[in-house]
């Protein structure tokens, strides 16, 4: 410890800096050097259940820890004075007074704090929305706000004045669809947007922002229509639910996307039924989001996304500019859209499948191997792939048949990489000798580089 305590102060408080706000505190006991550090450590971060460590049923709930919780905040604030933050993180889902968190908040705004992180839920006779301060609205020099968990954002009547917010985070939070409209259009630096799970008071949501570069959206919550007007953006991730439309997707310049819809079990078996029209409506529009985001040289489909895409497969859009297609296979989900997908990417060089082992069915298209049918290998011999990459190999005899159904079909074809799957001993498959006798046949008989990765 005296090697520690020896350290100059800078250095011990940017040690201090990754602790938690109390563990830092407890540090003022250790010797006269550590007493008053706290006062200068520039990031702040205060969670209630390290007050909570081991804590016996209804601890949370009683008033004397609440209000504990609430005096240590107030200490840890007052005894940094006016001292310079960067960074303030508070989770706590036990207070029960407003005006005590506005203070808190309104107390590093002042000293100047760049990022904030706020997931807040006020305790009353029931769980609440905390209703989120307007002055985090009005801050010129945050650049990171992150609000989760708990908290109700509605704007103030009084003007929004963020101008150097470069990434806003909002998980599992209320928001009125205009208000965050307005929100977007009042942020000139946004260059990240993150919304996840978040509860709209309204099912018409609208994107909308001439800066934004990297968007996450994760759809928790069913929408009649969900827009997109993001002419910068580069970086598109979307997952959870789809919405019924996508009336404007503007999204010209993306470089690379990922779609992981979710689907339930109930849907995946209504939509193997026979009479499956009225679940497929739900997804007639998603089309749309894939027309708005076919100039992205770099795509990433999810098990579910396959599924849905099977369902507005016809009205695919043309991906020009698609380079490289990564898919996630799962064997409770079907390749029925592989066959247009690979039809409608003219200039696609690199594949990556990760898990080839799919669900098979009488749609299941002939890009695998799965059942005999005439135009066997039709879509892959009209596709340009040069590189495929497998991931999650296992060996199996089913996966050798798919490996030699892309070689045979895929007519420019020079290099496919097979990485084993992770938890699979290398003796698993170097113990099979079959298996790496086959690869060599590959490699002998095709003008396709073959490589096995274990």
């Amino acid at each position: 410890m005296d090697r520690v305590s020896n350290l100059p102060d800078e250095v011990r408080c940017h040690i201090l800096s990754f602790l938690t706000t109390k563990e830092a505190a407890l540090t003022s006991i250790l010797a006269k050097r550590w007493r008053n550090l706290l006062s200068f450590v520039a990031c702040i971060t205060i969670d209630d259940d390290f007050v909570f460590l081991h804590p016996e049923e209804g601890k949370k709930d009683r008033q004397d820890i609440i209000q504990s919780f609430m005096n240590f905040v107030d200490r840890v604030l007052a005894l940094q004075g006016n001292s310079p933050l960067k960074g303030f993180s508070l989770k706590c889902f036990t207070v029960a007074d407003t005006d005590r968190v506005d203070g808190w908040i309104s107390n590093v705004l002042a000293r100047g704090v760049s990022d904030l992180d706020l997931q807040i839920i006020i305790r009353s006779d029931k769980w609440i929305f905390y209703p989120m301060s307007p002055k985090c609205f009005e801050c010129s020099t945050l650049v990171k706000l992150s609000i989760g968990c708990g908290v109700d954002v509605t704007l103030a009547a009084g003007r929004i004045f963020l101008p150097m917010l470069k990434t806003l985070v909002l998980v599992w939070v209320k928001v009125c669809p205009n208000e965050f409209e307005t929100l977007l259009h009042a942020l000139p630096a946004l260059e990240e947007l993150v919304l996840v799970r978040v509860i709209w008071k309204d099912r018409d949501v609208i994107v909308s922002s001439a800066s934004v570069k990297t968007l996450t959206v994760n759809l928790g919550f069913w929408l009649n229509t969900l827009s997109f007007d993001t002419p910068s953006l580069v970086h598109f991730e979307y997952s959870g639910s789809a919405a019924w439309d996508y009336p404007v997707v503007n999204m010209g310049n993306l470089v690379d996307t990922q779609i992981d819809f979710y689907l339930s079990q109930l849907y995946i078996k209504q939509l193997g039924a026979p009479y499956n029209d009225e679940v497929a409506l739900g997804y007639s529009n998603v089309w749309k989001l894939f027309h708005g985001i076919r100039n992205a040289p770099h795509l990433s489909l999810f098990p579910d996304a396959l599924e849905v895409l099977s369902m507005c497969s016809e009205s695919l859009p043309v991906f020009n500019n698609l380079n490289s297609l990564a898919i996630r296979s799962d064997k409770d989900r079907g390749w029925q859209a592989m066959p247009a997908l690979l039809r409608n990417c003219p200039h696609l060089e690199t594949l990556v499948i990760k898990g080839p082992v799919h669900r098979v069915t009488d749609k299941c298209g002939d890009v695998c191997d799965c059942i005999s049918r005439e135009d066997k290998g039709l879509s892959l011999t009209l596709c340009p792939v040069k590189v495929i990459e497998i991931y999650g190999f296992q060996g199996t005899m089913k996966e050798m048949a798919m490996i030699k159904h892309f070689l045979d079909y895929f007519p420019s074809l020079k290099e496919m990489e097979v990485y084993a799957e992770e938890n699979i001993y290398p003796t698993q498959l170097g113990g099979n000798q079959r298996v790496l006798e086959m690869f060599e046949l590959y490699n002998k008989f095709s003008s396709c580089n073959v490589q096995l990765f274990i």
